[in-house]
Formats: C-alpha cells, sequence, structure tokens
C-alpha cells in the first residue's frame, strides 16, 4: 500500500512538473510573439500610449500625430525596459534589437541640456527644457543605463552621460529637484515631491550610483538625503509636503495643488529613506520614519482612505477645484477634478508593505539587506500561472493584446471642462504590454529558478 501511494505521487509530480513545462514552452512562444508585434508597431523607434487596431489613430495623454512618441511611462522607457527583460528572459534577439531601437529614439529626442520633455516630436524642434514631473527623464535615463549595461553602444554610452550630467547640474542647493529645469519661473522651480518627481531623481541616481561608483553621484545622493531629512515636517505632522519654495516651506503648485502635509508623498519618502540607507549604509537615514509612520495611522479618513492633502496645523482633508476654490468634500468638486485627480488614496497595502520594509531593514542594521533570500513558493507559481495562462488565452494570433471596448475620457474643445463625456473604441495599449510581458519574464524567470532549488 505505502509502495502504491509513493507511486502515484510520484506520478502526480510527474504530471506537474510536464504540465508547467508545456506551460513554460507556451509563455515563451507568447513573449517572443507578443515582442514581435509590438516592435512592429514603433514609430522612429519609439512608442506612444494607445494605438488603434488599424493603426491609423494614436494618444500619448492627448492625441497624437504619426511623428510623435511619448517620453513619459508607459511609454517608450517603459515599452524598452519590456523589450530588455524579454531579451533577458528568453535570449531572443528581436527583443533587443527593439530596446536598443528605443534608446536610439531617445537619444534622437535628447535636448541639448540632456534631458527630455514628456514627448518627442521628429518633425518639430528639440524642447529646451528638461521635465521631472511623472517620471519623465527619469525612465528614460533609468532605460539608457539598464541597456548600457547589456550592450557596448558609444552612442547610448554618451547620452547617459550627458543624462547623468544633468542630474547633477539640475539638483538645487537644498538637495531636491525641481519640477522643471532651468528655471521656469513659479512653482516649476520648487523641489517637487509631487508625482513622485524628487523621488524618481534619486531611484536613478541610486542605480547609477551601483552601475558606474561614481564620487561625484555618491556626492549628490547624500545632498538628497539631507533634503529629506531636513523638509520633513515637525510634529505633530510628520511628513511631507507636495513642493517647497526657495525658503523650504510647502506651497501652493497648481490651483488645487494647496501647501499642505500629504500622506502619499510621506510614504513615497520613506521609502526613498531606506533606499538611501542602503545604498550609503547610513543608518541616520532611518530616523525619521517612526514618526511619520505614527502619524499616516492617526490622520486615516472615517472611509479608511487618507486625504491628498492634509491641512497644516488642523490636520482636516483640504479639496481644491481650479482657480483655489475650496469645498467641504470630495463630491461638491466639478466632475472633471473629481475623477481626474486623486483627492482620497487607500494607502493600506503601501503602509503595511512599507512597515515590514521598514522593520526588516531596522532588524538588519549593521548586517547586509538582501531582499532576495526568500525561497520560490508554490503558491507564487499557481498564482503565476494563472495569470500566464490568461495572458496568452487574450492574445490574438498576430501577437497583440487588444484592449476591446476601451472606455476613456474625450478629449473636450479648448477651453471646455469636461463633464462625464467618455469615448469606447478597441485599443493596443503600451500599459497592457508592459503588465503582460512583465508577468510572462517573472514566470519564465522564477520557475527556472524553482528547478534550481
Amino acid at each position: 500500500m505505502k509502495k502504491l501511494v509513493f507511486l502515484i505521487f510520484a506520478f502526480a509530480g510527474q504530471a506537474c512538473i510536464a504540465q508547467n513545462d508545456v506551460l513554460l514552452s507556451k509563455a515563451e512562444d507568447s513573449l517572443r510573439r507578443g515582442v514581435s508585434f509590438f516592435h512592429s508597431i514603433n514609430i522612429h523607434g519609439g512608442y506612444v500610449y494607445y494605438i488603434t487596431t488599424d493603426f491609423s489613430l494614436r494618444w500619448g495623454e492627448v492625441p497624437t500625430g504619426a511623428n510623435t512618441i511619448e517620453v513619459q511611462p508607459p511609454g517608450t522607457p517603459a515599452v524598452g525596459q519590456s523589450f530588455l527583460a524579454a531579451y533577458r528572459s528568453t535570449s531572443d534577439e528581436e527583443a533587443l534589437a527593439a530596446a536598443k531601437g528605443a534608446a536610439y529614439a531617445l537619444i534622437s529626442g535628447q535636448n541639448h541640456l540632456g534631458g527630455w520633455e514628456h514627448t518627442i516630436n521628429f518633425a518639430g524642434p528639440k524642447r529646451n527644457t528638461v521635465s521631472f514631473d511623472d517620471d519623465q527623464s527619469q525612465s528614460a535615463i533609468s532605460f539608457l543605463m539598464a541597456i548600457n549595461q547589456e550592450i557596448e553602444d558609444e552612442l547610448i554610452s554618451e547620452g547617459v552621460r550627458r543624462a547623468l550630467d544633468m542630474m547633477r547640474m539640475s539638483q538645487l542647493d537644498n538637495g531636491g529637484w525641481p519640477h522643471k529645469y532651468p528655471e521656469q519661473g513659479n512653482y516649476h522651480d520648487y523641489a517637487t515631491f509631487n508625482d513622485e518627481g524628487i523621488n524618481d531623481c534619486i531611484r536613478v541616481m541610486i542605480e547609477a550610483y551601483h552601475f558606474y561608483k561614481d564620487e561625484r553621484i555618491e556626492a549628490s545622493l547624500r545632498k538628497a538625503a539631507r533634503f529629506l531629512m531636513i523638509s520633513q515636517l515637525p510634529p505633530p505632522q510628520p511628513g511631507w509636503a507636495q513642493q517647497y519654495n526657495e525658503f523650504l516651506q510647502p506651497a501652493w503648485a497648481r490651483t488645487f495643488e494647496p501647501p499642505s502635509v500629504c500622506p502619499s508623498v510621506t510614504v513615497n519618502n520613506i521609502n526613498s529613506l531606506i533606499d538611501l540607507h542602503l545604498a550609503l549604509d547610513h543608518e541616520a537615514y532611518l530616523d525619521p520614519i517612526p514618526d511619520s509612520l505614527r502619524w499616516l495611522q492617526e490622520i486615516r479618513l472615517e472611509n479608511g482612505k487618507w486625504a491628498r492633502f492634509v491641512e497644516l496645523g488642523t490636520g482636516k482633508a483640504l479639496y481644491y477645484d481650479r482657480g483655489r476654490i475650496r469645498v467641504d468634500t470630495l463630491d461638491q468638486l466639478h466632475p472633471e477634478r473629481r475623477t481626474g485627480y486623486t483627492y482620497e488614496t487607500d494607502l493600506m497595502e503601501q503602509l503595511s508593505s512599507i512597515q515590514k520594509r521598514f522593520e526588516k531593514v531596522s532588524a538588519l542594521r549593521g548586517g547586509e539587506f538582501n531582499a532576495g533570500d526568500e525561497l520560490v513558493s508554490e503558491e507564487l507559481i499557481v498564482s503565476l500561472s494563472r495569470k500566464v495562462e490568461a495572458i496568452i488565452a487574450s492574445q490574438e494570433a498576430s501577437g497583440a493584446w487588444v484592449t476591446k471596448g476601451d472606455r476613456f475620457k474625450k478629449k473636450m474643445p479648448s477651453g471646455v471642462r469636461w463633464n462625464g463625456q467618455y469615448e469606447v473604441m478597441d485599443r493596443i495599449s503600451s500599459a497592457v504590454f508592459n503588465k503582460n510581458v512583465s508577468v510572462l519574464c517573472e514566470f519564465l524567470d522564477i520557475y527556472r529558478q524553482r528547478e534550481n532549488q
């Protein structure tokens, strides 16, 4: 009887392995076909956010022309990173060629300052400003550095050098980075955490420090860390604002972005402090975190979410419409703002994750932190397998992933506020491509890792 049970389990194990091997092969095929299709729809080597299935219409943040690509994720740098990940998982030469094409597109659009705005128009002049909004220049630099580690290419290496020089030159005296560079006036010149501007700059410089071990980059990171430390507001509100003026005071940006303490910014800054501690091995960078974590727990709204803006002094949630018009509740905002801007957010999952990360790093003070020590669980394999099966099932014969009946806000005429109008259309999405590639690569990499355990 024992022998029979053993044989049953042995057979079941072999069947499971065989099943996973089949899925592994299908996942790799899906990844190659997805890469090949997406590579075929490039625009001068770059990419936008959306494209119709007949390739007649393209969008970034707004409709774009035939010669325009997006720098802002999920555009060209993010797609390039997906190609690079696919190459590392499959050794597919087309994936590497596609990644190189995306890198060249970005370098073609790199301006004389060494950075980028959110789009590149190959039929027009280069813009003479650098934007750190929404991970625009930062994502381009991160991708160029990543591919620079993979291949030797003088053009890419020079693009990286110019970009990193720009990162050091654009850093403010206080250690932050502005919304835009060089000086534009008003809030564009302020040290800006909004949309993770400074956080993305820190991430890029940490990557650069790991890659190149440049003392000038280390000095820049220490300067940024000091800014995080001194810009934290005092108790009883030990968080951070979205942007700071030259006097290191929370300041107005757009007319619906008041001076305030910002929970989401605070969460991002806690992560950046941990990152800086791990990169530079300086324990003092962890000191501001406990007070911030306690404050974040204290200011949760009755609905379980967190306000984007918390009034200085009072701790009340702030809601501002365009024109600096203050209202009392989210429902009182115009629909264009209420649905187009995140005034309330559920931060619980992020807080739980960051609390665990802080506790782990704190426990290992003086030791080496390695996030990759944990074994791959069976639960993770099962979960990934289900996602992979869904991705494969949704892929068309061409290799494309099409979002059927994609619902998106209708572009309104100049001067007319959006008030609930939508359009529906089948579209091919860069974000969906990037997400699917990430899952497929993770499955391939983890499954192979598990086989070697």
